[in-house]
């Protein structure tokens, strides 16, 4: 073997070990944070002057079902919502896209933003969106999901080592 080869294998090598044994020492649970899609921000409840329209998965909007638009997640993909100010949980599907409002990052239906209890706040509320790729229905969904995922974990840790944040456990 040429010197040259010698050095970029061993180069290899010791990324691969890297990888494998000191990112997960410094981020927590690999395993998590790579199948898992998280966004914070603001959520808002649809307009009831949307009832019956499509949405873009084709679907007619019904306010009574549990059903959510995001710019980022796959149409079709479910999503856990979770109420940061009082802690309450539903999981929803994405059907649609939107919003389209500054730092809002999902749009609720009716009865998402009633079990969440956004509608006595004048229908916004900080909450944490979690798109978990083993809860998805279809196997391409998982994929997509794991994708974006690893993407958000690669950013994160980039941002990280940029900047010196230290991991924040979530």
């Amino acid at each position: 073997m040429r010197p040259a080869t010698r050095v970029f294998t061993k180069m290899r090598i010791t990324s691969f070990l890297f990888m494998v044994f000191a990112i997960p020492c410094v981020t927590g649970d690999p395993a998590r944070a790579q199948s898992t899609v998280v966004q914070h921000g603001e959520a808002s409840v649809y307009s009831n002057r949307l009832h019956g329209r499509m949405t873009a998965t084709g679907d007619r909007y019904d306010p009574h079902a549990l059903t959510a638009a995001s710019r980022e997640l796959p149409l079709g993909a479910s999503a856990d919502v979770t109420n940061v100010e009082n802690g309450k949980r539903v999981t929803v599907k994405i059907n649609d896209r939107g919003p389209y409002a500054k730092k809002r990052v999902i749009d609720l239906s009716r009865a998402a933003a009633t079990r969440l209890g956004i509608e006595q706040k004048a229908g916004v509320a900080l909450v944490k969106v979690e798109a978990h790729a083993a809860a998805q229905p279809t196997p391409e969904l998982k994929t997509e999901i794991s994708g974006k995922a690893a993407a958000q974990y690669r950013a994160t840790f980039e941002r990280r080592k940029i900047f010196g944040k230290p991991h924040k456990a979530q």
